[in-house]
């Protein structure tokens, strides 16, 4: 874990809130001079705090209502078969997030969909994806809570 200080969760604070902000409107928010400030980002980037900056977009929107959780369970867990399984998944456009878990299945996986029918297509493929033994699929019927803000604890110490 990185030391954050009081600043730099401000500024995290204020870029999860709205990632379009200048330099200029950051450091007044923040209360730094602007190249201050803009060392300070500069520093979190470095760090590989803040990982990369994004439009997020209404997937209804764009043709793309549907969410479909997926728990694949492979073969068998050896290395080799989880790397070639992860790599593979990658691949899949519509998988839009993957997880190693542990417990009964070895991975979950969000699919974003316009239908049904579209989803029948990405399950052909998911099944055909190496090493691949059973896969498990909830639609969801509506969003009720999605963040991209993380909370950001106090430091410790």
């Amino acid at each position: 874990m990185i030391k954050l200080d009081k600043i730099d969760r401000a500024i995290l604070d204020a870029l999860q809130k709205d990632g379009r902000l200048s330099n200029v409107e950051l450091a007044d928010k923040v209360g730094l001079s602007e190249s201050a400030c803009l060392r300070r980002v500069k520093n979190l980037d470095d760090k590989g705090v803040i990982m990369h900056y994004a439009a997020h977009l209404n997937a209804s929107a764009v043709g793309l209502p549907g969410t479909v959780f997926v728990r694949i369970s492979l073969e068998d867990q050896q290395e080799e078969k989880l790397r070639r399984f992860e790599e593979a998944v990658r691949g899949v456009m519509e998988v839009m997030e993957c997880y190693l878990m542990s417990g009964d299945v070895d991975y979950m996986i969000r699919v974003a969909v316009k239908d049904a029918p579209d989803y029948e297509r990405i399950h052909n493929i998911l099944t055909r994806l190496p090493g691949v033994a059973r896969v498990h699929s909830s639609f969801a019927l509506r969003n009720v809570l999605r963040r991209t803000r993380l909370p950001l604890p106090a430091q410790e110490g």
